[in-house]
C-alpha cells in the first residue's frame, strides 16, 4: 500500500457487500459508466415512488404494482443494488423489494427486514428460544386436505412433517390436524376451528384456491405459514411457503444469469407446470438483462422441431431452458444435439425428474442440470438417507419424495421462523434447500442441484 495514504480505513457493512456484489454481479450488467449509473438511478428513483404507495393499494392494482416495482429493480446490477439497498433509511418501504431482490440473486442483506411490531411469536406465553434459534410454538394446528381431490398430495407432506417432528428431541407442541378437504371453504372453516381450539401457529392450508380464501382475512387472529402461493402475498405477520414452477423458473433464469449466459431458447410442455415455469423464466430473465431468442411449446408426444432450433442456433443461443418432463425431454434432447445446441447450456425444471428411473433411457439427458431437493441429492442431518426412508414408507419414494421433504421443511420453518424473520441474513438449512424469509413473508428458496449422468442422477457440488 502506498504510504502516502496512511492507514487503510476498515470497510463498513455497506461498502464489504457493495464489494462482494461486484464481483457476484459483473456477468449480468448490460451497460457500464456514466449510462449505467444514470439508468439505475432513475430506475429506483421510479420504483421508491411506487413503493412509498404500495401500502394504499389492494387487489390486482397491488399485485401489478409490486411486479413493475420488481422489473425496474431487476434492470439494476448487483453492485448498485447492494449499494443503494444499504443506503435507505430504516422503514422504507423499498428495503422488502430491494432486498427480496438480492435474497433471488444469493447477495446478502446490509440489515434485516424492516418487520416492526408484525410478527407474534408470543401467543400462549411461548418459551424462549434456544441457543440455535428453536422456538416451536405451544399448540400447533395442521391444515391439509386429508380428504378430496388433493388427498393424496397431501400425504406426504403430512408424513415429512411428521418426520421433523417426532425427529426433534427438545420440547414439542401439541399438534393437530384439520381437513380442509380441499376447498376454499374447507380451508377457511379449518382455520376457524384451530383457532377457536386455541392454536397460536397455523400450518397450511395446502392448495392455490384454500390459501387465497385465507388470506382475505388480512388480520388473521392466529399466525399462519401457508403450504402454497396465494393470489396476494401473505397479510402482515403470516409467511408463505411453496414449490411452485414459478419458483423453478426463477432459480432456473438467477443460475444461467450468474454464469454469464445471456441468450436462450426456452422449451416448454404445454402442461400448466411448464407454461407456468416457462413464462417465470422469461419474464425473470430478460427483466435482468437476458434474451429469449424463442419459446417453443411441445406436447408429451413432441414430434420434429429441428426447423426451430435450427433457427434459434444461428442467433446465438449460448443456454436452453427445459420446462418439461423427463420422457419429452428425452425426445427433444437429441434434437438439440443436431442442431449444434447439446453442449450448451441446458437447464431444467425439477419436473425433469418425472418419468424417469431406467438408466439405458436417461442417457439421453445427461449433462442436462436442473433444481432438486438437497435431501434426495446427498442427504442432510435429521433425516436418515431418502433411500431408507423410501424403502419403507411410500410417501417418501418415487415423484412423493419431493413432498415429504416439503413436509419436512414446514416443520423446520414452524420452529425457526422467529430466527428467519428476525435475524440478519438468517438460514436455515433445510430438506429442499436452504431456507431464508423475504420482507414479505415468503420462503425464499436454495436448491441444491443435480445432473443425469450415464443415466443416473447425480448432485453437483456447489450447484456448479
Amino acid at each position: 500500500m502506498d504510504k502516502r495514504f496512511g492507514r487503510m480505513r476498515p470497510l463498513n457493512t455497506a461498502a464489504l457487500l457493495m464489494l462482494a456484489a461486484l464481483f457476484a454481479g459483473c456477468a449480468t450488467t448490460n451497460v457500464s459508466g456514466p449510462t449505467a449509473s444514470r439508468e439505475a438511478t432513475g430506475a429506483l428513483k421510479e420504483a421508491a415512488a411506487l413503493a412509498r404507495n404500495d401500502a394504499a393499494l389492494t387487489g390486482q392494482a397491488k399485485i401489478d404494482n409490486a411486479r413493475q416495482i420488481e422489473r425496474l429493480l431487476a434492470g439494476i446490477d448487483n453492485a448498485t443494488l447492494a449499494r443503494d439497498a444499504a443506503a435507505l433509511p430504516v422503514g422504507d418501504p423499498l428495503y422488502a423489494f430491494a432486498g427480496r431482490a438480492l435474497l433471488n440473486r444469493g447477495l446478502p442483506l446490509p440489515r434485516p427486514f424492516d418487520r416492526g411490531a408484525q410478527w407474534r411469536f408470543d401467543l400462549n406465553n411461548r418459551p424462549a428460544a434456544e441457543r440455535d434459534g428453536y422456538r416451536p410454538p405451544v399448540k400447533l394446528a395442521v391444515l391439509l386436505p386429508l380428504s378430496g381431490q388433493l388427498a393424496t398430495a397431501s400425504a406426504p407432506v403430512r408424513d415429512g412433517l411428521l418426520a421433523g417432528y417426532y425427529g426433534e428431541s427438545r420440547r414439542r407442541p401439541e399438534i393437530n390436524f384439520y381437513d380442509t378437504a380441499g376447498t376454499p371453504a374447507g380451508a377457511v372453516e379449518a382455520y376457524g376451528k384451530a383457532a377457536v381450539a386455541g392454536a397460536d401457529f397455523v400450518v397450511g392450508p395446502l392448495g392455490r384456491d384454500e390459501v387465497t380464501a385465507v388470506f382475505r382475512d388480512t388480520n388473521l387472529s392466529v399466525p399462519v405459514l401457508a403450504l402454497n402461493r396465494g393470489a396476494a402475498a401473505p397479510p402482515s405477520g403470516n409467511a408463505g411457503f411453496s414449490l411452485a414452477p414459478e419458483d423453478d423458473g426463477i432459480i432456473a433464469a438467477e443460475y444461467l444469469l450468474s454464469r454469464e449466459r445471456k441468450t436462450a431458447l426456452v422449451i416448454n410442455g404445454n402442461d400448466d407446470n411448464g407454461k407456468r415455469a416457462a413464462n417465470a423464466f422469461r419474464e425473470r430473465f430478460t427483466e435482468r438483462g437476458g434474451t429469449v431468442v424463442e419459446a417453443i411449446g411441445v406436447s408429451d408426444a413432441p414430434g420434429s422441431i429441428s426447423a426451430n432450433l435450427a433457427n434459434a442456433s444461428q442467433r446465438g443461443v449460448d443456454a436452453v431452458f427445459l420446462a418439461l418432463k423427463g420422457s419429452v425431454a428425452r425426445a427433444i434432447a437429441p434434437q438439440l444435439a443436431m442442431a449444434g445446441l447439446g453442449g450448451k447450456s441446458r437447464v431444467a425444471t425439477s419436473q425433469l425428474i418425472s418419468g424417469t428411473g431406467k438408466p439405458e433411457q436417461d442417457s439421453a439427458l445427461d449433462g442436462i442440470v436442473y433444481p432438486t431437493e438437497v435431501w434426495t441429492a446427498r442427504g442432510i442431518g435429521g433425516l436418515p438417507a431418502a433411500s431408507s426412508i423410501g424403502a419403507s414408507l411410500p410417501t417418501a419414494r418415487g415423484p412423493a419424495a419431493r413432498l415429504f421433504a416439503f413436509g419436512y421443511d414446514a416443520w423446520l420453518l414452524t420452529a425457526y421462523l422467529e430466527k428467519l424473520a428476525t435475524g440478519n441474513n438468517a438460514e436455515v438449512k433445510g430438506a429442499t434447500g436452504v431456507l431464508k424469509l423475504d420482507g414479505f413473508g415468503n420462503v425464499i428458496r436454495t436448491p441444491a442441484w443435480s445432473t443425469f449422468n450415464g443415466g443416473r442422477a447425480a448432485p453437483i457440488a456447489g450447484g456448479d
